[in-house]
């Protein structure tokens, strides 16, 4: 993200009519607001292959998926955010029309220039939604993925995936491979050792 210069702190509607003129997506903290900024092909390849396999799963069992143009409200004031990925089972969600407040699934795709914030910062925001039950990381260099699950005594539990795992999203009752999460996507990592081989 990139904060604008310059800028008068904004009410959330003024944010929401603000932003509507704008050709880019911004994020609102406090008054003020930050460009997202463009990821990498894999990391967008990534984001596209979630919410696909989301979406073609759980279609037509009450859930709503929405992508990366997909807000979401940690209340009626903000912060706004922009997950990569977030899906809803309520019922008020549906008549929603600038941002979704009541997400039981989020996922993020991790970037370098944003990883520290996904896991610190925003994640302590998500977790303010008392709807929220998984918040899922996915690394767009490694082929990792890591599941943060709200249990029933509130307490967090960390379920970390990767090789040829299958990553269970119990939030939405699905499991997926990490492969089906990663097609056609290549790794930096990847890229790399195949220079090494080649030489």
């Amino acid at each position: 993200m990139i904060a604008v210069p310059e800028f008068q702190p904004l009410t959330p509607q003024q944010y929401f009519e603000w932003e509507a003129q704008q050709e880019l997506r911004y994020e609102y903290f406090d008054g003020n607001v930050f460009a997202m900024t463009g990821g990498s092909l894999s990391h967008g390849r990534i984001g596209l292959n979630v919410s696909s396999l989301l979406k073609s799963r759980v279609q037509g069992q009450g859930y709503l998926v929405f992508n990366s143009d997909g807000k979401v409200g940690i209340s009626e004031a903000g912060p706004f955010t922009y997950p990569d990925t977030s899906v809803s089972c309520d019922e008020r969600d549906r008549t929603a029309t600038e941002f979704i407040q009541f997400p039981c699934l989020i996922v993020e795709v991790l970037s370098p220039s944003t990883e520290a914030y996904d896991r610190g910062d925003k994640f302590a925001l998500y977790r303010q939604l008392e709807s929220l039950q998984e918040y899922v990381l996915v690394g767009s260099e490694t082929k990792t993925v890591e599941v943060f699950r709200r249990e029933s005594n509130g307490i967090w539990s960390f379920i970390p995936y990767a090789g040829e795992d299958e990553v269970e999203f119990a939030s939405v009752e699905l499991t997926v491979s990490i492969d089906a999460i990663y097609e056609d996507v290549i790794l930096a990592q990847s890229q790399d050792e195949r220079s090494l081989r080649e030489r």
